[in-house]
């Protein structure tokens, strides 16, 4: 039996109860000031690209499809219109300029004195893991899941998330697996926040993935369901089993085909050129390859290689009551960003309206932009707090990296809306 780690301090953290309500356009205008995301959202037609939106009536805009309201919804109660909020949409809300804004706001969050002590060992450890949502339409991506949806369709928002900070999201249908998707979301990670250990649930795992991020310089660690099981069943050696001692244990079930590996190699290239140059979609690779016959040699030296490492992980996850904390600490965080994301999409009872998967990815940005919003401001009052006490408070480093930046007691999402008032940050 392996010891658990403990539990990690959850969202909404009492620091945060002392702090003034604002609204959540309130807290967009404020992280605007400080980083200037919105600079980001360009025109859509190049000949138009020296037009710039109205900022009052955009923020406006990304409210409505990151809270799941709508524009419609959004200008029946508000103090904006309908036809210049749907201007606003139309001409510069769209995936190129929220991905810009979304990684401006996490390259901006990574430069806080706070975001270095989320650090595990000195390190970034990430995770990634789905979130279920119900779909009222039905789309081309939308799919059965009894056991989220029942007799309804959804589909998933699979996001990579660091410190607390989501760095890039996707939406996948409800039927897809997740490994298929663990290495594509890492390496189009465009932020400065590049992670060095990756983890995910027993979903997230496949024959090939260990193989693959292990080729790219990032270390998988994923947290399984049964872990004695997969001990029992996944760990290989370079020797034949009889060589081991009986009373070790642990003990390989078969030995590593290392000539296999050999002979593949220059096929393994072959692959790893295709996921790094991106000539097609990593997802599409990733599926084939754990698809393919098992009479495969390719296939067959892939498995041996990620093999290999995983049984050097599994030993690992035994002997490090420390790895087993960090990848326990980095999953939690995801889940906890996944609280936040069902708190902000909170209208039509989290359901979503939208007719189109493109529709679908914009309300994904978008929520993801307002989850980025409300994390950097709770680090940049974090960070200042940490700054003007450094010297009169003992231990506060350790004690502020119990606190999680997610946090929204102090953030008003509900009601109408006058997005002209503007608010200066809190004097701590």
């Amino acid at each position: 039996s392996l010891t658990k780690p403990s539990e990690e301090v959850p969202v909404n953290h009492p620091f945060f109860d002392t702090l003034p309500l604002l609204d959540v356009h309130t807290i967009m205008q404020i992280v605007n000031k400080q980083t200037g995301f919105l600079d980001a959202f360009s025109h859509i037609l190049h000949r138009y690209g020296s037009r710039t939106a109205d900022k009052r009536t955009l923020v406006a805009a990304l409210v409505a499809w990151g809270t799941n309201l709508g524009i419609t919804r959004m200008g029946a109660i508000s103090d904006v219109s309908v036809a210049a909020l749907s201007r606003t949409s139309s001409n510069f809300i769209h995936l190129e300029t929220l991905k810009a804004a979304n990684d401006l706001i996490v390259n901006a969050t990574a430069q806080l004195p706070i975001f270095l002590l989320y650090n595990s060992d000195d390190e970034i450890h990430s995770s990634s893991d789905g979130q279920k949502f119900e779909t009222r339409l039905h789309t081309i991506n939308a799919r059965y899941s009894p056991k989220y949806f029942g007799l309804h369709k959804g589909i998933v928002a699979y996001t990579l998330v660091a410190n607390h900070v989501p760095l890039h999201a996707q939406i996948i249908g409800a039927n897809e697996h997740e490994s298929h998707f663990v290495f594509d979301i890492l390496h189009n990670n465009t932020t400065d926040v590049q992670p060095t250990t990756h983890s995910t649930d027993t979903h997230g795992t496949n024959e090939v993935n260990f193989a693959l991020l292990h080729l790219f310089g990032y270390q998988f660690a994923p947290r399984y369901k049964d872990f004695p099981e997969k001990v029992r069943t996944s760990l290989y050696g370079f020797q034949h089993p009889s060589q081991y001692d009986d009373k070790w244990l642990l003990r390989p079930i078969r030995k590593i085909q290392e000539g296999l590996i050999v002979d593949e190699w220059d096929n393994f290239q072959r692959i790893i050129m295709s996921l790094a140059l991106k000539t097609t979609t990593q997802s599409v690779i990733v599926g084939k390859l754990s698809s393919y016959a098992r009479s495969n040699r390719t296939k067959r030296a892939l498995w041996e290689y990620d093999n290999i490492i995983r049984s050097l992980y599994l030993l690992n996850y035994v002997d490090s009551l420390a790895l087993r904390t960090n990848v326990h600490r980095a999953l939690n965080r995801g889940e906890s960003y996944h609280t936040l994301k069902r708190a902000i999409s909170y209208a039509n009872f989290g359901k979503l309206r939208f007719r189109s998967e493109h529709d679908q990815q914009i309300w994904n940005a978008c929520g993801q932009l307002i989850t980025n919003c409300v994390i950097y401001y709770n680090s940049l009052l974090l960070s200042q707090f940490l700054l003007a006490k450094q010297n009169q408070t003992r231990d506060l480093e350790q004690r502020l990296s119990k606190v999680s930046p997610v946090a929204w007691r102090h953030i008003n999402f509900y009601g109408r809306y006058n997005f002209g008032s503007q608010v200066d940050l809190p004097d701590l």
